[in-house]
């Protein structure tokens, strides 16, 4: 399925990328009452990370995401779960009937929908009283190693940012009139990964793609070389898992 943000190059590498944390996926599915055999949508679930962490809680979950090629690494990975179901659609047309969630969740995905209208869909197909769930993995920026390669990033590529992945999500799940309050789930992480791992992990980056264009490999080969020269065999990578929650209005 063609969409803006194109994630066939990327998907193979996605496989790096680091889970969420436990602490916040637990804290969201106790905060929404979820329970083992209830039914969740999970949107842009690429190659299955937050997928995967649902199933092993005991959900049914319906897995929609896009791009062939991820959605491909997520049908591997999760072949011999029979709680999950893979799916071809996207946030604002996920292809699922209407009332038939109790949770729709968007791990690192909400960013690359038109996000009012993903809403709207959620709403559609949720339950009554359901639950609308976002998520990220945003790395600690103040740590030395990644305060580096943030340095490396903007080096090579003028006014980078991250857009929406690393705001707050409240106005815009609040300005939809939907749902109702928004908590906010912080809970940090520590992620180790070989060098290796690390780089393969930013090769799956398409915020970075996207604003470094032909530079990207030129970008992550740099990246690369830093990390070898720090002389050792694994770095610790500290993140936070943000997700923003919150409850179909009646």
């Amino acid at each position: 399925m063609k969409t803006e943000w194109d994630y066939t190059t990327l998907a193979d590498a996605y496989l790096k990328r680091p889970d969420y944390a436990d602490a916040a996926i637990d804290a969201m599915l106790s905060i929404a009452g979820l329970q083992k055999g209830d039914a969740v949508c999970d949107v842009g679930a690429g190659v299955a990370h937050l997928t995967l962490m649902l199933a092993a809680r005991g959900l049914n979950v319906v897995a929609v995401e896009p791009n062939d090629a991820m959605r491909a690494n997520g049908v591997t990975r999760t072949r011999a779960l029979g709680n999950v179901r893979w799916h071809e659609g996207t946030g604002e047309h996920t292809g699922q009937a209407g009332q038939a969630f109790d949770m729709v969740t968007f791990g690192s995905s909400f960013n690359v929908c038109n996000r009012p209208l993903a809403l709207q869909e959620s709403a559609r197909i949720l339950k009554p009283r359901g639950w609308f769930a976002c998520m990220w993995n945003h790395r600690h920026l103040d740590d030395p190693i990644q305060a580096e390669i943030e340095a490396i990033i903007k080096r090579h590529v003028a006014g980078y940012g991250y857009g929406t992945r690393r705001e707050d999500q409240t106005a815009v799940i609040d300005s939809s009139g939907l749902f109702g309050p928004v908590v906010h789930l912080d809970a940090r992480v520590i992620h180790e990964q070989t060098v290796a791992e690390c780089t393969e992990a930013w090769r799956s980056h398409a915020t970075l793609e996207r604003q470094a264009g032909e530079r990207f490999h030129e970008v992550v080969e740099a990246i690369d070389q830093y990390l070898k020269g720090l002389g050792v065999a694994t770095i610790q990578i500290p993140y936070s898992t943000n997700i923003w929650v919150a409850q179909l209005n009646g």
